[in-house]
């Protein structure tokens, strides 16, 4: 056999070999999903939801005292039951809470999803305890939609309408585009990521960047039921923009020194709620907002797959390993 044909059946030999890794590691991961998938939805889970918002609705004032037994944590001291009472007559707020039961008379969808996402977290956090759900109007107060504590999770409705609804005429449409019921459980998931991801201990653009990489991350493991586009609150044409421009997006990165840099201004232009990135380039006003984000999530999804660790300790790890040991290259 010459020697140009030896060197071409290895060749040969080495793509089949290759591409029987390939296979091979597909199928493990899809067994793995298999029996996450399996064990997730083997776990016992006691959700309890009220819908607040429906029963302030219906009330009369001689129904206050109940209620406000029942949801303490609702009526704060300092106000007495008069305030309570002109709510309860405000035509404002009587249309307000119209439109959400409108939206969310039927909330089974909502609670079908909002009990698979704390399955998975029950699965990866098994020591988390489960809060109880409760349903508010909360006068479109978008920038605390959802808030949890350690026992509770308030849910205001009023900030899920649909992002063309008359009452976000006023927000930005980069804001209101999230406003949709689509996002909510999503949204759930976000509010659980940042209790479990730490804060990054320096102030550079590429610790910010993977620290957001890692919640969505989280997400993905939360929320693999939701699309791609879901979890990081992107519409399908967004995340479509940044699949395509991920490779130059990257080398803007590089080739301006930026990863290690520690201006704010940078977190400002890539990182924060906007409508467009900024790069300073004819392709901002096509960009969506923080594409940084996007970028960190690559990055750490390519360090899980390259390396043998868990959820949690990939959680502890600083920014600067998890890049180094993700050889992250975008596709050109």
């Amino acid at each position: 056999m010459s020697k140009k044909k030896m060197e071409t059946g290895l060749l040969h030999m080495g793509k089949y070999i290759f591409t029987l890794f390939l296979i091979s590691s597909l199928l493990l991961g899809c067994n793995d999903n298999a029996k996450i998938t399996e064990a997730v939805n083997k776990i016992d889970l006691n959700l309890e939801i009220s819908r607040f918002d429906q029963e302030f609705a219906k009330a009369e004032p001689s129904d206050l005292p109940l209620l406000k037994k029942t949801y303490p944590y609702l009526f704060p001291a300092q106000y007495s039951d008069s305030v309570w009472v002109a709510k309860l007559k405000d035509t404002i707020q009587i249309e307000l809470l119209e439109e959400v039961d409108h939206e969310f008379s039927n909330f089974e969808q909502e609670e079908a999803d909002l009990e698979l996402l704390f399955k998975h977290i029950k699965y990866y956090f098994p020591r988390f305890n489960i809060p109880k759900i409760v349903t508010v109007t909360s006068d479109v107060d978008y920038e605390n939609r959802v808030i949890l504590t350690d026992s509770l999770l308030l849910l205001g409705l009023d900030n899920y309408l649909g992002p063309g609804h008359m009452f976000y005429e006023r927000i930005s449409n980069y804001i209101s585009a999230g406003m949709d019921k689509k996002y909510l459980v999503s949204d759930v998931a976000s509010a659980f990521a940042k209790r479990v991801v730490p804060r990054p201990d320096d102030r550079t653009f590429l610790a910010q960047v993977v620290h957001y990489g890692k919640e969505l991350y989280v997400k993905d493991r939360l929320i693999p039921f939701l699309s791609e586009a879901q979890r990081i609150g992107y519409s399908q044409e967004e995340l479509d923009w940044a699949h395509l421009n991920e490779e130059p997006m990257w080398r803007y990165f590089i080739e301006r020194e930026l990863l290690y840099a520690t201006d704010n201004k940078l977190g400002l232009r890539f990182l924060d709620p906007a409508p467009f990135s900024k790069f300073g380039l004819e392709l901002d006003n096509e960009s969506p907002g923080r594409i940084g984000r996007y970028l960190g999530w690559q990055i750490v999804r390519a360090f899980m797959e390259r390396n043998e660790v868990s959820l949690q300790q990939m959680l502890g790890l600083p920014a600067e390993e998890i890049f180094k040991k993700s050889n992250y290259k975008p596709k050109k």
